[in-house]
């Protein structure tokens, strides 16, 4: 595919990153498809350069997501349990 499509799909859910800000899930769903924009255009690229060094970079990126997945997940439930919504406005630093 062309890099192009993979740009333009980083590009909309950074878009999504900064319109749809009230809900923490949302946010999450965003960055998830910014990395997998970032993980396709990373496959694309290292199956087209024949280079060994380039290989596992997909892979290390995919495990950086899912860990980044798994604590999104974490700061989620946990927010949800203190806090009983996951509304952005009730993470404010001026609530002590």
């Amino acid at each position: 595919m062309n890099p192009t499509t993979f740009i333009f799909s980083f590009t909309i859910a950074m878009a999504g990153l900064a319109i749809y800000q009230t809900h923490l899930l949302s946010l999450f769903l965003c960055l998830e498809g910014m990395a997998l924009s970032v993980f396709c255009l990373m496959a694309s690229s290292s199956s087209s350069s024949f280079v060994i060094s380039t290989i596992p970079m997909p892979l290390i990126m995919l495990t950086f997501s899912v860990c980044e997945a798994g604590l999104s997940l974490v700061l989620m439930v946990s927010m949800a349990r203190t806090h009983h919504n996951d509304l952005m406005s009730s993470l404010t630093l001026l609530k002590c």
